[in-house]
This record gives C-alpha cells, sequence and structure tokens, in this order.
C-alpha cells in the first residue's frame, strides 16, 4: 500500500487539531511565571537568610550563592539536550517544576523546623553565634540542588515549548500567533521578577522568613497544578535528535584523515556534501576540520544512495562549517564570562542591609529590593533602543537590516565597558560608605542606585549582544546551542566569582594587623572597596581581552547562506518522503 506525505499530513492534523492554540498560553505562561517569582524572590534575599539564620560568614555566604547560581545556569543545558534528544519538551518542564516544587518544601522546613537552623543570636549587637551542623547545612544545601535541578527542566524548555502550541505555518494567522505568545512571555517574566525582589522580599523582611518562603511554594504548588491540568491540551513533540553528534563526527573523521593531503578547494568533486546542498566547498578558516570531509574512495566511502557508510570517518561539509562556526565563537564566548563574576555581586546585598532605606518615617525598602534598578534600567534601555535608536539607525542605513541597529560586536564591547563602571562606582560608594560609618554616620541606601541601573546597562548591552551574536553566526538548526553557550558563560562566571571571593579573602586575611581580611562580617572593618576596585582592574584587563578577539574573529558572517543551505536540504527531505510503502 502506497501512502502518501499529504495523506499522512492530514491524519496527523486531524489528531492534533483539538490540541495545541492560544487556549494553552496561560497554562505555560503560568508555570514560567511562578517559577520565576519563586526562584527569584528566593535568589534576592537569601544572603540575609545565611548570614542571619545559619551563621555564614559573609565570604561564605557569597560562595554559596555563586555555586547555586553557576549550578542553576549548568542544569538547563542538560535539560535541553534531554528534551531534544530524548525525553521530549512536556516531559522535562513536568519532571522540572515537581523537582522544583520539593526544592522549595525542603527549604520552607529550614525555615518552620527549629533544629534545622541553628539558634537564634543577634548578629548585630556582637553575640556568639554557633555554627550550622552538618546535617543542618546538608539540609540546605539540598533544596538549593533540587531548585537548580527544576529550573534545568523549565527555563530551556518553557519559551520553545509554548512556541510548539502554536507553530502552524500553513495557516495564516501563525505568525501574529507566535508574536502574541513572545509578546506575552517576555511581559510576563518581567513582572515576574518585579514582583519577586519587591513583594516576596518585602514578606520575608517584615513578617518572617516562614511566610516569605511559604508564599513562593504555594506560587509554585499553583504553577504545578496548573500546568499539568493543562496536559489533555498540549502538543507534545518527542525528542529524536542529538544535537551534539554531529560534532562527533566531524572531529572524528578529521582526526582519522589527519594524514592526508588537503586537495584542492575549488573542486567540489573532492569534497563529501548532500544532493542539493549548497554548502559544496569547506571555507579556509580552521583548514585542519577541512580533512572530515575529503571523499577518500566513493566507492568505498559512500553507498549507492550516497550516504556516508561510516560516519566516524567522512562527514559533510554542513557537519564541518557547523562546527567551524562554534569553535570559531570560542574566543568571544569565554570573554563575556567575567561579566558574571562582576556583576553577581551579594555583597551589595550586605551594603544596602546597612544604610538608610525608609521613603518614609513607616516604610522601609528591603534590602534585597533594590535588584529592581537593575531590571528597570535594562527594561528602559530595551524599549529605548528597540524603538527609537534602531528606527533611527535604518534611516541612515536601510541596507543593513541583517543586523539593524548598533553591531552585535560593538554592543557586547559597551556591555563590558559599563560593568568596568559599575564597579568602579560600588568602590566610590562603599568608600563613602564605609567613611561615614567609622564617624558614627549612616547614609542613603539611595547611593547604590547608580551601581545597580550601570548593571542592567550592561547585561542589556552583553547579554541580549550576545545572544543575538551567537544565532546570527550559527544555522537555525544549532539555535539552542546559543542559548546554551550563554548559560554556561553565567555558570563558569559564577564559580570565577566564587574563586575570586576565596582567593581575595585568603590573600589579605590580615592586611591590617589584626587579622581581618577585605571581606568580613563587619564590613565597616574590611575593604570592599578595594577588593571592587580589583574587580574593575580584571574587568578592564577583559575589556582587552575582548577587544583582540573581536579583531581576530573578523566581521560577522551573513547567515543567509545557512538559511539557503536549510531550505534546500528542507525541500530535498520532504521529496523523499513523498511516498512511503507500508505492509
Amino acid at each position: 500500500m502506497v501512502v502518501s506525505s499529504s495523506e499522512k499530513a492530514t491524519t496527523n492534523e486531524q489528531v492534533t487539531r483539538k490540541k495545541g492554540g492560544l487556549r494553552t498560553l496561560p497554562f505555560i505562561i503560568a508555570n514560567e511565571t511562578f517559577e520565576k517569582v519563586a526562584s527569584f524572590g528566593l535568589l534576592a534575599n537569601m544572603m540575609l537568610y545565611l548570614m542571619n539564620e545559619y551563621h555564614l560568614k559573609i565570604t561564605t555566604g557569597a560562595n554559596v550563592i555563586f555555586l547555586w547560581s553557576a549550578l542553576s545556569n549548568f542544569t538547563p543545558i542538560i535539560g535541553a539536550f534531554l528534551s531534544d534528544s530524548y525525553l521530549g519538551r512536556f516531559r522535562v518542564i513536568a519532571l522540572g517544576t515537581i523537582v522544583s516544587l520539593l526544592g522549595m518544601v525542603v527549604l520552607l522546613l529550614t525555615a518552620v523546623i527549629p533544629h534545622a537552623r541553628p539558634p537564634y543570636c543577634d548578629i548585630k549587637h556582637g553575640e556568639k553565634c554557633v555554627a550550622a551542623n552538618l546535617g543542618q547545612r546538608l539540609l540546605l544545601y539540598t533544596s538549593f540542588v533540587l531548585m537548580s535541578i527544576g529550573a534545568g527542566g523549565i527555563r530551556p524548555c518553557s519559551m520553545a515549548f509554548g512556541a510548539d502550541q502554536l507553530d502552524r505555518p500553513e495557516k495564516p494567522e501563525n505568525q501574529r500567533n507566535l508574536q502574541i505568545f513572545f509578546s506575552w512571555y517576555y511581559a510576563s517574566t518581567g513582572v515576574s521578577i518585579i514582583l519577586a525582589v519587591t513583594v516576596i522580599v518585602y514578606i520575608q523582611d517584615n513578617v518572617g522568613w516562614a511566610e516569605g518562603f511559604g508564599v513562593p511554594l504555594g506560587l509554585m504548588a499553583f504553577s504545578t497544578l496548573m500546568f499539568l491540568l493543562g496536559t489533555s491540551y498540549f502538543v507534545k513533540v518527542k525528542g529524536n535528535k542529538n544535537l551534539f553528534s554531529g560534532f562527533a563526527y566531524a572531529i572524528s573523521a578529521a582526526w582519522k584523515n589527519r594524514h592526508l593531503s588537503l586537495p584542492p578547494n575549488n573542486f567540489d568533486a573532492n569534497w563529501y556534501h548532500h544532493k542539493g546542498s549548497k554548502l559544496v566547498a569547506p571555507t579556509e578558516k580552521l583548514r585542519f576540520l577541512n580533512k572530515a570531509c575529503i571523499k577518500r574512495d566513493p566507492s568505498k566511502d559512500l553507498s549507492p544512495e550516497g550516504e556516508a557508510k561510516e560516519r566516524w570517518s567522512v562527514c559533510t561539509v554542513r557537519q564541518v562549517e557547523e562546527l567551524k562556526a562554534l569553535i570559531k565563537v570560542i574566543p568571544i564566548w569565554s570573554a563575556g564570562i567575567y561579566i558574571s563574576a562582576a556583576i553577581g555581586q551579594s555583597f551589595w546585598l550586605a551594603e544596602a542591609n546597612q544604610m538608610k532605606r525608609h521613603l518614609t518615617p513607616h516604610f522601609e525598602i528591603p534590602a534585597g529590593s533594590f535588584t529592581v534598578f537593575t531590571l528597570l534600567a535594562l527594561t528602559l534601555w530595551v524599549a529605548l533602543y528597540d524603538r527609537v535608536i534602531v528606527p533611527l539607525l535604518l534611516k541612515r542605513s536601510p541596507k543593513q537590516l541583517h543586523q539593524p541597529g548598533l553591531g552585535y560586536k560593538l554592543r557586547m564591547g559597551i556591555g563590558l565597558a559599563i560593568s568596568c563602571l559599575a564597579t568602579a562606582v560600588a568602590a566610590i560608594v562603599e568608600k563613602k560608605r564605609r567613611e561615614h560609618a567609622l564617624n558614627g554616620e549612616i547614609i542613603s541606601a539611595m547611593w547604590l542606585v547608580p551601581q545597580y541601573s550601570l548593571v542592567g546597562l550592561a547585561e542589556a548591552f552583553n547579554a541580549i549582544g550576545q545572544i543575538e551574536f551567537y544565532y546570527s553566526q550559527f544555522p537555525k538548526s544549532m539555535s539552542s546551542i546559543a542559548v546554551s553557550l550563554f548559560t554556561l558563560g553565567m555558570c563558569y562566571g559564577n564559580l570565577l566569582g566564587a574563586l575570586i571571593v576565596k582567593i581575595v579573602e585568603s590573600c589579605t586575611e590580615n592586611f591590617n594587623g589584626e587579622g581581618v581580611s577585605w571581606l568580613p562580617d563587619n564590613l565597616n572593618k574590611g575593604r570592599l572597596d578595594q577588593y571592587y576596585w580589583l574587580l574593575t582592574l580584571f574587568g578592564f584587563v577583559n575589556l582587552l581581552y575582548y577587544i583582540l578577539c573581536s579583531w581576530a574573529y573578523g566581521p560577522c558572517e551573513n547567515r543567509q547562506i545557512w538559511e539557503e543551505e536549510e531550505e534546500e536540504q528542507e525541500y530535498v527531505s520532504k521529496s523523499k518522503e513523498s511516498y512511503s510503502f507500508a505492509a
């Protein structure tokens, strides 16, 4: 029996037409929104919980948060791989949601059960506090690990899963539906984070830690319920591809063929490529990888249908070029690692906690809520850039539609420069705060607003520029790797931040002859400003390194050749599947 592809498509549409659509968006957006409120609401104020309730040193608390953030930025890479290759997005999100919920339950237990944390003591009045024992710390760290694992399931899959529900290329309203989803997705993300660093943090400071952890737990439970209620309405795309197998084939083939001489590049017959491909010869950059796609003996290397008999010995020109695209961005990617270490400072929270934060005699801004100035600066700049600056630049250079506005690499460099300015401003403000504190004066916490705002601008330039740069240099098939690279860079940045704190504490532990480091629990006895100047120096060196990497990279590639190649391959693939034979 012969079944045409059009008949298959009709059958599949009949099966799935009652699934997906705009009605699924409340379930998906609610899941993502409440997960963000819960996770960011817990992270924003966690430094004070570690210091006041677990009696951790300020440097130990900073390192715990750095490591928690690093793990939360690493697990999404594993989640993306599992969803694309094996489990599918629905299962990964569902598992991540449940694990996050368990993590928040464990964290709530640390605040509710008295024996789950050390006995209370008044740190501000110099009481000698009992340190947390091993069991208490393990319970706390278990909650962090569970929440990080949960984030690894939710964060990399939510947006793509929502797009799966709406992506109907054959329908005229498809593009508009996707735009509606993305707009609501980003709007809900921004609102959820602002709620997290204001409302949740206020509850933690003014009501109690149990209530402050209980509200995020309740929101996460509601998020889990909402997502599971939508199960019967979701389109569930199964995982069926390995993103990294092509890279492995190319590396293996290049190694096995390392002794071969490179043939002339102007003879397409020397290179292995699929029929109809526009990538018929490799580029001259990273030429040593070109040996992976050499056809030594077509009769032995290829089947009668033109497919490679042994993928580990010969691969296509496209696979080689995809690997090259990844390798070429690694130096620029490495220059973006440090910014996460520089601007992810938990010490700013400790500073704010020792400054005047009253807006009125009866209302005090929580120390953890100053992050809202970062979010506001980021949001305002993105709106100004997209709505004003880009249209103006397009009027002046209408031909640069492939890279509208400021260039990707230029924006990344500006972000790195602004991050240096942010740490320099932090050093100046901390010196002023410390001098006044030693004279018995307390300055306003509003002095911290400039450095928080500069961090928002740095993220707006560098983070968004990074992601857009990776997307522009990779084919669509590598889009998930673009996000993975960014989150992996944040992961390494958090680890680097923890390492810097540890080294600075060790190297300055007796700088004043009193056994006190630059980073003591009592900030007035240390030199936190010197630490910030050190971060500024490292940032300046990193900026010079980035400029060198950017120069070595050369001009950004035009993605058009990738898009043309993918369109051609999609056409060839559909032609092959026009008819199938069934028993």
